[in-house]
């Protein structure tokens, strides 16, 4: 029997729901970073990894469901989940009543970019990733010291975190969290352990501050890179001769020898002193993409020994 040459429909797939509710009816917020991670054993190598102590404070960011926190419960003295959103404070709350853990769940409810940190030892998080940059310098500034903090974050944002010098996603992200903390990939998760999935993949990895943080003016330091990044791929002493580049420079002399009641130099001129203070440092010639920690320190101490300051 000659077969039809029409074609053939096909079943149209049916997507189960449970990728934007979860089993209690909570239909989560994507533009709240909210996915929630659903694997256990992905949980499980997390909390190894973070390597903590029967006597330690945790601080969680985005709790969610408490997923991850009812693991971090088992381990550790106290957790204290920072979650902005009210309906799974509640949910997470309902979760840990009655257990013999409850007691040791401190919960905050609010947006941890706007709070003061509360003391901890360690800190564990799913980390809703549009916050992951602000509040990984808020970490890093913050005082008292912690040991480590454990995060889940975008990969490719991760990557960013541990790149090195010459690295094609080295950039001021890299150098700034590596001044002040040693960074470690632990670890690839992809997609599909998350409800509902993001778009990208995950990585997670281990930072830990500098225990005493390095002896350097964060914002003086800050406005060095940000000028020698603007154009990774070009030499210092091209980003030094940039106009706008400058002025700031020069605007930043006038005040600084103001505020010392330093007169002027009648023959001062910004352009010649900042590229002769280039030239003496060594790294002139240097491009910021292939510049670690050392030399950037460097140009940083000729140039503030000068009076020429970023901030």
């Amino acid at each position: 029997q000659p077969q039809s040459s029409m074609p053939k429909e096909r079943a149209k797939k049916t997507f189960r729901e449970h990728s934007q509710r979860c089993q209690q009816g909570i239909q989560f917020q994507k533009e709240k970073g909210q996915h929630i991670l659903k694997n256990p054993l992905v949980i499980s190598s997390i909390v190894e990894k973070a390597g903590l102590h029967s006597t330690d404070v945790v601080l969680e960011v985005g709790p969610g469901t408490g997923n991850l926190t009812v693991k971090l419960l088992e381990k550790c003295k106290k957790v204290v989940a920072c979650e902005i959103d009210t309906r799974l404070v509640a949910e997470l709350q309902k979760r840990v009543q009655g257990s013999p853990v409850s007691s040791k769940l401190q919960v905050m409810v609010g947006n941890i970019l706007k709070m003061e940190l509360p003391y901890f030892d360690a800190c564990v998080a799913n980390l809703p990733y549009q916050i992951s940059s602000p509040f990984i310098f808020k970490l890093l500034h913050h005082r008292s010291f912690f040991r480590c903090a454990t995060l889940m974050l975008q990969r490719e944002f991760a990557q960013r975190l541990v790149a090195k010098p010459g690295d094609k996603l080295y950039c001021r992200l890299s150098l700034n969290t590596q001044l002040l903390a040693r960074v470690d990939h632990l670890m690839k998760v992809g997609r599909n352990n998350f409800r509902p999935p993001p778009k990208v993949e995950s990585s997670v990895v281990r930072i830990e501050p500098k225990n005493p943080p390095p002896a350097v003016n964060f914002k003086e330091w800050d406005g060095l890179v940000r000028i020698c990044f603007v154009r990774k791929n070009r030499t210092l002493v091209s980003c030094f001769k940039s106009k706008s580049v400058l002025d700031l420079l020069e605007k930043n002399f006038k005040i600084h020898c103001s505020l010392k009641s330093q007169k002027i130099p009648d023959d001062f001129e910004i352009k010649s002193l900042a590229l002769r203070l280039l030239s003496e440092s060594g790294k002139a010639e240097l491009r910021a993409r292939n510049m670690g920690i050392e030399d950037f320190l460097s140009v940083l101490e000729i140039f503030n020994r000068n009076g020429i300051h970023f901030s």
